[in-house]
């Protein structure tokens, strides 16, 4: 084995004028949106529990670090290729390259260009270069869609998870702390590049890290501290239950056996929340997000854990349970299921503190029907609460969202169907009287960090009226990806000239065509066949398309009678708009509020319990 050379790195020193490609053996980015959410978590959190609004920014060098992990560098002819860690880089650069964009409107601006990208002999190149990557990291690094339709699947992820970064970065990071969190993240994260002169060496250091020894998982070392306070004669019939639980969690995701332990233990047995201030200490909460398995030991009593038939009941009773309910939850968030739709409503806006809460109220003799009505319950409040607040221009991320979860959790925990009910209940009416509902937001617009959610939003109104409407639900179809996916169409074509007589200044008229009202979610080949008509041109068009879409025709209104039946039983004010004026999208964005109150109705949740 040749010279290897292992040095910790800030991520400034990492990247700045540094090139680095990858082999063709390995070029898939197959990081997921869980992934990406939990590095912007972990970061955020961990800024956030020094920052403070007063400091000046040169405080920032005081703050604490961050371990982000090592990668290995196979170097050949003076370009370091990445044996292990693509994905970790790849993720990271898509992060500064949010950052640059995030500070566009900034007067205050760190530099993060030379750390995405360098110029050598006039040419300007990604410092993580990758051919294939190239026109979509332009896209993005330009603050400019890409069409990713026939593309790798690295490019369409690479594309999606710059989305998911737009969409889970915390609000709070946005403004005034966004430089102090750029100056953090590039001195005081820190990796460990371990640096090899052959592709040999690279791979057994690779190896070595990875494959040799059998290293036990919290879960592995849960399991021996519940089996051996179980006596000998049931001993068997536990492992062979936690055996079978463990191998369906497995099959079910990489992270799914440790994510329910978590969710499991928070929802049932955490009772305080480290504070969100500076110098406090974690809790219960926070012990079992990070070292779930030594915090059940110090918590046998607790628990209740005293006897043998104690952690019998503890594994063949609570975690088969649990578990299967998680594996239930799992699945309706990929797929519709009947009852718990509302799931994979939230699972699509990637709140993954629903889990938690959603187990939070069920105990182990719980009934089948009672399980269910619980989880539909606690899945509608969550999806109305998760709407109101983007409605309201506001983040839905983890960091900002799990402190107050975590509070729901602690308060729904074990009740009734009823009592579940109107607690939940009561937590809406507080809620949107505090931090607002539909009615308190008459100007809900796109911009480039809500793109995602309101394409999701737009997908739950138009399934709505074409459901209500008896027809059959097509919100998959709506929100699925490839070639024939749908997307946001603009009612006005990007062409303030047309629109002189009502806005003078093309900033108002491009705030206004943004607005909720003047949106409309249409195919791809649509947009591209009659986006760039005028309006009075694409009307007949949008005949042919979804009902709320079609709604704008008058035609829509002749010989349509589950339309009309709907309409009048609904009092929804529909209406056909012959022209579209700032006038109609104001009636328009009207529309979209009514039907938006009828979705997602808190009163709903008191309708869910049956007498």
């Amino acid at each position: 084995m040749r010279e290897i050379l292992g040095k910790a790195k800030t991520v400034r020193e990492l990247l700045k004028g540094v090139k680095y490609s990858i082999d063709y053996y390995q070029r898939e980015y197959k990081w997921h949106e869980k992934q990406i959410r939990e590095l912007v978590d972990d970061l955020s959190e961990k800024f956030l529990e020094e920052y403070q609004p007063s400091h000046p920014r040169s405080k920032v060098a005081d703050y604490p670090h961050y371990f982000l992990g090592s990668i290995i560098i196979s170097k050949k002819d003076s370009i370091g290729y990445i044996v292990d860690g693509q994905q970790r880089l790849t993720s990271l650069t898509l992060l500064l390259v949010l950052l640059r964009n995030l500070q566009k409107d900034h007067a205050e601006k760190v530099n993060v260009d030379e750390l995405i990208f360098s110029e050598r002999y006039g040419q300007k190149s990604f410092n993580l270069h990758v051919d294939e990557r190239t026109p979509a990291m332009d896209a993005l690094y330009e603050g400019q869609s890409f069409d990713v339709t026939d593309r790798p699947e690295s490019v369409q992820n690479l594309v999606q998870r710059y989305s998911d970064l737009e969409t889970c970065f915390p609000e709070e990071l946005r403004e005034a702390a966004l430089p102090f969190f750029i100056d953090w993240l590039l001195e005081n994260v820190h990796l460990v590049e371990i640096t090899a002169y052959s592709d040999d060496d690279a791979y057994t250091i690779f190896e070595t890290m990875n494959d040799r020894g059998l290293s036990l998982s919290p879960t592995d070392m849960l399991k021996g501290y519940l089996l051996a306070n179980i006596d000998e004669n049931k001993r068997t019939a536990a492992n062979s239950r936690w055996r079978d639980r463990i191998r369906e969690l497995n099959d079910a995701g990489k992270e799914v056996e440790p994510d329910c332990f978590k969710a499991w233990l928070r929802s049932q047995y955490a009772t305080k929340i480290r504070e969100r201030k500076k110098g406090a200490k974690p809790e219960d909460f926070d012990r079992i997000g990070t070292e779930f398995h030594r915090w059940l030991r110090d918590a046998a009593d607790t628990v209740g854990l005293h006897q043998s038939d104690d952690f019998y009941r503890f594994i063949d009773r609570d975690f088969d349970f649990y578990s299967r309910q998680y594996l239930r939850l799992i699945g309706a968030a990929q797929k519709p299921m009947p009852g718990l739709e509302h799931v994979l409503y939230n699972a699509q806006h990637g709140f993954t503190l629903q889990y938690m809460l959603l187990l939070a109220p069920l105990r182990p003799d719980d009934t089948e029907p009672v399980v269910n009505q619980k989880l539909a319950l606690v899945a509608r409040y969550i999806d109305i609460l998760l709407t109101w607040r983007l409605w309201n221009f506001r983040t839905i991320a983890y960091s900002t969202m799990q402190y107050s979860m975590a509070q729901v959790i602690f308060s729904i925990r074990g009740l009734t169907a009823d009592a579940l009910a109107t607690k939940l209940h009561e937590s809406l009416v507080v809620e949107g009287r505090e931090k607002g509902t539909f009615a308190t937001n008459d100007r809900l617009r796109m911009h480039q960090q809500n793109r995602y959610p309101l394409h999701r939003i737009l997908a739950r109104l138009t399934d709505y009226v074409e459901t209500q409407s008896g027809q059959p639900s097509r919100y998959m179809d709506y929100v699925s990806e490839g070639a024939t996916r749908y997307e946001v169409e603009h009612i006005w074509a990007d062409h303030p000239e047309r629109h002189t007589s009502e806005f003078p200044h093309s900033a108002d008229f491009a705030e206004h065509r943004n607005r909720i009202g003047g949106l409309l979610l249409l195919p791809k080949s649509f947009n591209a066949s009659y986006g760039d008509l005028t309006y009075a041109d694409k009307l007949p068009h949008y005949n042919s398309q979804n009902l709320l879409a079609r709604s704008l025709n008058p035609q829509c209104y002749d010989r349509n009678p589950g339309f009309l039946r709907f309409k009048d039983q609904s009092g929804l004010p529909f209406t056909a708009h012959a022209q579209f004026n700032k006038a109609d999208l104001e009636t328009r964005s009207q529309l979209y509020r009514e039907i938006a109150e009828q979705i997602w109705n808190p009163a709903d949740l008191l309708g869910e319990v049956t007498v």
